[in-house]
């Protein structure tokens, strides 16, 4: 399909079986049909699988889980909960630096990009991985889930230990697809979304990242620079 036909290797044979299906290839004839009608889809084509491209596969240590891109211009470039430096950093995103900087003692960076993250093995993931302009959830059940799905499967699958961050609702259930999961080795802790509707009912404490740091420390994977 032309929406994933530059999936990176790392990540092509546990990605390829979703891909080959034809509600993947319904996905790409939708997503380029939008375009040609004039709509603005974000992130723009050669950011949509930015995720995989700065995470392989083999590299993964912490699975974050996000819903949408962010749907206002300039804001989506391919990776969950971040935004291009000079963006204004979202409210969510505001909260996780609040809850980074009491767990760890990190200051917020006075940017929203995350990359730095995903280069140390942080897959910032999106439920879909494109969305329209000014239109939350526009994509959501469009054939994304099925490609999504499975690159978190091939997480669990990873012989490694892995932590899986599940915040709200739609995290944890789009994990708990996976069979086994919260019986494997890897660890998998939930909290509330950190947006500010629920930050503050169990997000704003959690810890996460300490926690995930000790865990992969623990397992010889090493600490995530946050």
């Amino acid at each position: 399909m032309a929406a994933t036909q530059d999936i990176p290797s790392s990540w092509a044979p546990a990605l390829s079986p979703a891909l080959e299906t034809p509600e993947a290839r319904r996905l790409g004839g939708w997503l380029s049909a939008e375009e040609a009608a004039g709509k603005r889809i974000f992130p723009p084509r050669g950011s949509r699988l930015r995720a995989f491209e700065l995470t392989p596969l083999s590299e993964v240590r912490v699975v974050i889980l996000g819903q949408d891109p962010y749907h206002g211009a300039g804001q989506a470039h391919g990776l969950a909960f971040s935004v291009q430096e000079g963006v204004r950093v979202p409210p969510s995103l505001v909260n996780m630096y609040k809850e980074l900087a009491t767990d760890c003692g990190v200051a917020a960076p006075g940017h929203g990009n995350l990359e730095h993250w995903a280069r140390q093995g942080v897959l910032l993931l999106n439920n879909a991985l494109t969305v329209e302009e000014g239109q939350a959830g526009s994509h959501q059940n469009r054939g994304w889930e099925a490609i999504t799905d499975a690159a978190v499967a091939a997480v669990a699958a990873k012989a490694e230990p892995c932590v899986f961050l599940l915040w709200g609702n739609h995290a944890r259930k789009k994990a708990m697809r996976v069979p086994g999961l919260a019986q494997s080795h890897h660890l998998v802790l939930t909290a509330p979304h950190p947006s500010p509707l629920s930050a503050h009912t169990g997000f704003f404490g959690c810890r996460h990242f300490s926690r995930a740091n000790a865990f992969l420390e623990e397992h010889g994977r090493g600490r995530i620079e946050w």
